[in-house]
């Protein structure tokens, strides 16, 4: 292992470990959100509340202005665990579908992991880091040397091959276990074709179920 593996490695189970307690809530909040729309903390929808002028004089809504501080909050962690571990990679922040998006821009394996393990902690950390500086949960997304979007595709594949076989043989076909995150790419998928999907089982192993027509 090299140091900045080793660096990466000690500096996420330290974090983890000092607040196991809070991860535990988030990672709730992360499986609940699975089939959960997206709404405001004080329950209004999208897009509602007073507006505030952004950068160039664009108007922002209260539910924006709140997801552009999420972003930056987490941006300035991430960095700051990038400088500990010594490891390069450009940092980005966006919104998209009700939520902040952060996207480090690097070649450092290490910051994905094996099947995304590493990806997911830092995940989870920056959305501590934001509910610290926040009050307020939040379901921000993470995306590293563009794993997630790798992943999304392969994972829409998988859901019309399974679309497919469900189709053909009359009978409920199962998929491998996924992550909260996956299995909602697999539930969009399969609901725009007009069928219907379910999750079976616990976590870790909780995996989507492709259902045929009735």
């Amino acid at each position: 292992m090299s140091d900045s593996e080793q660096t990466i490695d000690e500096t996420i189970t330290d974090v983890i470990s000092a607040d196991e307690t809070s991860t535990d809530e988030t990672n709730t909040e992360v499986v609940e959100a699975e089939t959960a729309e997206v709404t405001d903390d004080d329950g209004d929808d999208d897009g509602d509340g007073d507006e505030t002028t952004g950068e160039g004089g664009e108007k922002k809504s209260k539910r924006e202005t709140a997801l552009d501080n999420e972003g930056d909050i987490a941006a300035d962690y991430l960095e700051e665990l990038l400088d500990i571990a010594d490891l390069d990679g450009d940092i980005d922040t966006f919104n998209e579908g009700g939520r902040a998006h952060v996207s480090i821009i690097t070649d450092a394996a290490v910051l994905v992991g094996k099947d995304g393990e590493v990806l997911e902690a830092l995940q989870e950390l920056a959305r501590l880091a934001v509910m610290t500086e926040t009050g307020h949960r939040s379901r921000l997304m993470l995306d590293i040397a563009g794993h997630r979007e790798r992943r999304r595709t392969e994972l829409q594949a998988l859901a019309q091959e399974a679309i497919a076989e469900a189709k053909a043989s009359g009978e409920a076909v199962r998929l491998v276990p996924m992550n909260p995150f996956e299995r909602k790419i697999v539930h969009d998928v399969v609901a725009e074709a007009g069928l219907i999907s379910e999750s079976e089982g616990e976590e870790p192993k909780r995996r989507v179920v492709v259902m045929p027509k009735a």
